[in-house]
């Protein structure tokens, strides 16, 4: 499978549960362990891709289990050590024995997201040279034969030609990531690309999150040296905070940064993309994004068109999807029926190509006939009818989009009960108004046009 596995030990049940409900809604496969026998058994059955090791547990601390899975060969995948009680000479020692990297509690979610994907990506050698795992390949992007598609092909090759910044407007789940993905596979920068979901950085450690930070001799990295001539890509820029706006504007302007508590400069060196699935200039006038950092990011801009715009590029993007999945995956090959892609031409996908690629995935795990019917598409898709609504409930998403998508559809409905009452529907759906707001936008629910 393609899903990158996550093997998270730890003693205590509420940080084993959270780190597993994050890493599962990136699309990780996460399993747990509760002490170092439970996760040394689990490494005898299988070697997952990534482990997240706890230093204090009462059967063996994970320092010295990481020193038996290195001395036993048994260290065949990279090692984040955690720790709520850790040292700069913990540190230093987990790393002399093979930890590529240690977080402190609690946890930071943009932190943790952030050495989770470097120490992925940047590969691991281990104890044996076989180890040495083939990168996945993207999801293809450029599938169909519609003006949309041919003009997307031209502006890939232009923009991959290009080290301006970019900034990519559009739906969530339209291909703004993986169009800056491809941009960036097909440039010739050679760093990594990493993504940072604006979302995720709290106003109280965003300095820390993108600058570093450097505590009596230890040093944490931040997203902005992490990137080190590679790609920045910042997911939904309008839920980024106001601080850390003003820091990342600070670094672009100056082209180099401070870590926090640190005192020697950094020169800032990638080449950053943004997206928004809003209007700007209306987030510009609200006071929620900067106007300079805006210009910044913004030297060049493209629209990424919602899939209800393209529709007549499903059939290509069916059988393409398929054929990645076949492939990365191992999966059987199954054809749509011309009943089935007409089926599909048909709908709206407000999940986009996300949303497509899901259900694509979910029919191939299910199996059957090589012929995939419309009747088989319509059962998939799970619509449930009541008397005064349709629902589509989205079993082919992963947890967080499939959320995320009820969710919406609980607030428009509830809101329009509410008449456009803000007041009203933040005292029925328990919530204050601020985290309300935020909820809204996060979620691209329009007042306006609800209030219409």
């Amino acid at each position: 499978m393609s899903s990158r596995s996550v093997l998270v030990v730890d003693d205590e049940p509420d940080i084993r549960h959270l780190l597993q409900e994050i890493l599962e809604d990136e699309g990780y496969a996460v399993s747990v362990a509760e002490s170092a026998t439970a996760a040394q058994s689990f490494i005898d059955e299988q070697t997952p891709d990534l482990v997240l090791l706890d230093i204090w547990m009462p059967d063996t601390d994970g320092i010295s289990l990481l020193k038996t899975w290195r001395q036993s060969g048994d260290l065949q995948f990279p090692v984040i050590m955690i720790s709520g009680h850790g040292t700069v000479e913990t540190a230093v020692e987990a790393t002399r024995h093979g930890a590529v990297d240690f977080i402190e509690k609690p946890v930071s979610l943009a932190k943790l997201l952030l050495n989770v994907e470097k120490a992925l990506a940047d590969g691991f050698e281990g104890s044996s040279s076989e180890n040495n795992t083939t990168p996945i390949k993207r999801l293809p992007l450029f599938l169909g034969d519609s003006d949309y598609v041919k003009d997307l092909r031209e502006q890939h090759d232009a923009q991959a030609a290009s080290a301006n910044t970019l900034l990519l407007t559009g739906e969530p789940g339209s291909g703004r990531v993986l169009f800056a993905q491809h941009v960036h596979d097909n440039s010739d920068i050679k760093g990594p690309f990493i993504q940072l979901r604006c979302d995720t950085l709290s106003s109280a450690n965003s300095h820390k999150e993108l600058l570093g930070e450097e505590n009596n001799g230890s040093v944490s990295m931040g997203f902005l040296e992490a990137v080190a001539d590679g790609t920045l890509f910042l997911t939904d820029i309008e839920m980024m905070p106001a601080n850390a706006q003003q820091c990342l504007r600070q670094a672009i302007e100056q082209q180099g940064f401070v870590r926090v508590g640190g005192d020697v400069r950094i020169p800032f060196r990638a080449r950053l993309m943004a997206s928004s699935r809003t209007e700007l200039s209306a987030q510009i006038k609200q006071g929620v994004l900067d106007p300079s950092l805006v210009r910044l990011l913004s030297a060049e801009t493209l629209h990424v068109k919602p899939l209800r715009e393209h529709l007549e590029d499903i059939p290509a993007l069916l059988e393409g999807f398929v054929n990645w999945h076949v492939e990365e995956e191992g999966l059987a090959y199954r054809h749509f029926s011309v009943g089935a892609q007409n089926k599909l031409r048909n709908l709206d996908w407000p999940g986009n190509l996300l949303e497509l690629k899901n259900l694509v995935q979910r029919i191939l795990l299910l199996g059957g006939p090589v012929s995939i019917e419309a009747s088989e598409v319509g059962n998939a898709l799970g619509i449930v009818a009541n008397s005064d609504t349709m629902t589509l409930l989205r079993y082919d998403l992963p947890l967080r989009e499939a959320r995320a998508d009820f969710e919406r559809q609980y607030l428009i409905r509830c809101l329009t009960e509410a008449q456009g009452n803000i007041g009203d529907l933040a005292k029925h759906v328990g919530m204050e108004r601020t985290h309300l707001y935020r909820k809204l936008r996060s979620l691209n629910i329009d007042l306006d046009k609800v209030r219409e």
